[in-house]
């Protein structure tokens, strides 16, 4: 379903845990971390969206999240056409977002990358809010920091950060027991059957094509 200027409707995901950072995952098969998102159907709110598409990619129910914030309007991000599939070259042009802030209210456990049998991750973990842009796929990074700068006023005021971390390796985060969090460590990594872990996700970035 696109609108009248071939943008896709679609909706973005924050999702918090009780210490404020945030879900992130590695895109199946690719080198690239990503928040969950995911288009609009027809005859869909993007609230019922956003409902459908968090249990479809991280496997969780509406019981256990409750609607912190939403972005005002749509945010847009046009897709290369090296990403657009042949037949669709012409008739799309990107992505237009509604971006939820969500808190997680259930344990950890409940996050399931496997809730369907076309899953969109194969590895996860908590990662602080201002999350390294470097390691998304190119077009959508000011889509999210649109995204994360609008939402970061409903933060609890002490995680209210004033820049973005773009290179974890020249701005490591600290964990809670004094060890540096370099983006794509092993740390609150959960794996699924079969997949496999890379220890530096930006190491031979790899863009994916844009399915969702």
């Amino acid at each position: 379903m696109l609108d009248r200027e071939w943008f896709r409707p679609n909706v973005g995901i924050i999702l918090l845990n009780q210490k404020n950072q945030v879900f992130w995952g590695k895109r199946i098969r690719t080198h690239s971390w990503q928040f969950p998102q995911g288009g609009i159907d027809r005859g869909e709110t993007p609230e019922q969206a956003m409902i459908r598409e968090l249990h479809e990619e991280v496997g969780l129910k509406q019981e256990h999240v409750r609607i912190v914030a939403r972005t005002r309007d749509w945010l847009r991000y046009e897709v290369p056409d090296r990403f657009i599939r042949r037949d669709a070259r012409g008739f799309y042009k990107g992505q237009k977002q509604i971006w939820f802030l969500l808190q997680m209210l259930a344990p950890d456990h409940h996050l399931n990358l496997r809730a369907t049998d076309h899953p969109e991750f194969d590895a996860w973990r908590w990662n602080d809010y201002w999350v390294p842009l470097d390691a998304v796929v190119e077009f959508k990074r000011g889509v999210y920091e649109m995204a994360l700068t609008e939402l970061s006023r409903f933060l609890p005021r002490h995680d209210m950060r004033s820049r973005y971390l773009r290179g974890a390796s020249h701005h490591p985060v600290q964990d809670n027991v004094g060890m540096p969090k370099q983006f794509g460590a092993a740390m609150h990594m959960e794996l699924p059957p079969g997949a496999t872990f890379d220890p530096d996700p930006q190491a031979g970035l790899r863009h994916p094509r844009e399915g969702s």
